[in-house]
């Protein structure tokens, strides 16, 4: 909390240099505190100018999806709200399961700079390299009904697609969980479920979104079918940065199925599909639907 005050302190002050006794007299801490936190976030990646007798000045931030930098860009009410943040997880959906049973709250988000084992659909796994991507998961705590629940995956590409138009990316919806462009995979979406007959638990989303991966770097068995944001833009893109648009647009389309329900977000979704009026095989998906259902719990 006192890193995240200082933080903030600095932000402020802007390209100024902020004394020690200043920040120190307003935060209500020693100097010699203000000197440790300093040298903690200066190894925690934030470029921070030192000079003995102007002070501080924040310089520039890491590229990490620390929860202060998310708070800090973030546009939504509910969204983001409660960020739990790890350097490196086996999956994110299976920690925001262990945190949904816990009682976390609607909006929580579960994010890491990397994923070992990565899931996406049909138990595939989804490869997640250390600061090269989003890997992040949701938990959700809708009004609607089970059988609503999978179109929360069609609501999650919608939301995804609006938000990467805004950093001139053009990508396409494959039904009913993949964002392509150019045929190729860039971000995979899944979504589970804990639910009674008549009342949803929780809904959890989980999104690996390739941003920042070079296209050597894809493992060869997927290089061929995988491409990333930089890979389509011809350059880095900023991670906190679509993080941040994504939630926005994706509160705005989750409060809308609440209230209005989902054939607002489908209208949309005819929008990026890629696959609308071709035939496609939906066995796996029906058949995951009906397991979900019969596990509820």
């Amino acid at each position: 909390m006192m890193r995240s005050n200082i933080l903030d302190l600095l932000r402020k002050a802007g390209d100024e240099y902020i004394s020690g006794e200043e920040i120190a007299s307003k935060l209500g801490v020693s100097r010699t505190a203000v000197w440790k936190h300093i040298k903690e976030l200066k190894q925690a990646g934030y470029t921070i100018d030192s000079h003995s007798r102007s002070g501080y000045c924040l310089k520039a931030t890491p590229d990490l999806l620390l929860p202060g930098e998310i708070e800090n860009g973030r546009k939504t009410k509910v969204l983001g709200n409660v960020v739990k943040y790890y350097k490196s997880v086996l999956s994110t959906n299976n920690e925001a399961k262990k945190f949904a049973s816990q009682g976390a709250a609607d909006g929580t988000i579960i994010v890491s700079e990397e994923q070992s084992t990565g899931r996406g659909r049909l138990s595939r796994g989804w490869y997640s390299p250390a600061g090269k991507g989003i890997w992040f998961t949701i938990i959700l705590r809708p009004n609607f009904l089970p059988q609503e629940a999978p179109k929360c995956t069609l609501m999650a590409a919608v939301a995804l697609a609006k938000a990467v138009k805004k950093f001139g990316l053009d990508v396409g919806i494959k039904w009913p969980n993949d964002i392509l462009f150019e045929g190729k995979k860039i971000v995979g979406i899944l979504t589970e479920m804990n639910a009674e007959m008549d009342r949803v638990n929780y809904i959890i989303i989980g999104m690996g979104i390739n941003v920042n991966i070079a296209r050597d770097e894809f493992p060869d068995e997927i290089k061929d079918i995988a491409t990333s944001f930089s890979i389509m833009k011809g350059e880095r893109l900023p991670r906190l940065e679509i993080l941040n648009e994504l939630l926005y647009e994706l509160e705005n389309l989750y409060e809308k199925a609440q209230t209005d329900g989902f054939m607002p977000i489908l209208d949309e979704w005819k929008k990026y599909s890629v696959t609308l009026g071709q035939e496609v095989n939906v066995i796996f998906f029906l058949l995951w639907i009906l397991m979900v259902m019969v596990h509820c719990s």
